[in-house]
């Protein structure tokens, strides 16, 4: 059994600093480094692209809608050509610092309310779909299973990944419980290592309403934006070396 372990990272905005990057790249073997459009600056871009190529991390564009103010969490309502257009920005922006520091981006996932809409929605999915196979039709969409992605992709001749979060509540139907409900996210340690270790060896979740949900994928995501961050992102680590899964970075 071989797992991706990702999280997002680089999030913060000038002064500001969300996370601590350099401890969760210490541990995840895939970085979705923000792109300035919900979090990040060319500085932040620049330093953690560095530090994930001295380690030896995947880097991933974490596109998202132009929405700094709401952290990229409020849908909007975006025209296909001009989400295209920003989805292409941001891929060939942070492609482009990655390169600079050695390393390159290997897989675009997109962040917040805009992976919830392309998971359903195939019009935006689709300009997603286009920015990347425009820029690099060989780069990996990191998605949830069963969303319109993986067809709208599979079409354009891009490759999808499957994507599991430890630290996310499931809805019965398999998407994520919206942030706005209690309990969305999941901070006990023991609970989302555990979540973890069922997902890689079992494929399966139990939702918030007791339903069990089949999440086989290739990359388990623990959050980075949460202050228990970079503990929970240890214990799914070993808890999953302990279980005999092999982790390593899908691109």
């Amino acid at each position: 059994m071989v797992i991706d372990l990702n999280a997002d990272l680089g999030e913060g905005f000038g002064i500001w600093r969300l996370g601590d990057d350099l401890a969760l790249l210490d541990i995840v073997t895939s970085a979705n480094v923000a792109c300035g459009f919900h979090a990040g600056d060319p500085v932040t871009i620049r330093r953690t692209c560095a530090a994930a190529v001295d380690r030896g991390v995947a880097i991933g564009a974490q596109v998202s809608y132009r929405d700094l103010a709401g952290f990229g969490r409020r849908e909007m309502d975006v025209e296909p050509e001009e989400l295209c257009a920003e989805v292409l920005y941001q891929l060939a922006a942070v492609d482009g610092i990655a390169r600079a520091m050695g390393g390159r981006v290997s897989y675009v996932k997109p962040h917040g309310a805009l992976y919830n809409r392309v998971c359903r929605d195939r019009e935006q999915a689709a300009a997603v779909v286009d920015a990347v196979a425009d820029y690099n039709p060989s780069l990996p969409v990191l998605t949830l299973p069963g969303s319109v992605v993986h067809e709208v992709a599979a079409a354009a001749g891009v490759p999808t990944v499957r994507e599991a979060f430890a630290d996310r509540a499931y809805t019965a139907a398999g998407t994520l419980v919206s942030r706005r409900a209690a309990g969305a996210v999941v901070h006990d340690v023991e609970t989302v290592s555990a979540r973890a270790v069922r997902m890689a060896k079992e494929g399966l979740v139990t939702s918030a309403d007791g339903a069990e949900v089949p999440v086989a994928a290739r990359s388990i995501c623990v959050h980075g934006d949460t202050p228990d961050a970079v503990a929970l992102a240890r214990a799914v680590r070993d808890r999953l070396l302990e279980a005999g899964v092999v982790l390593q970075a899908f691109a």
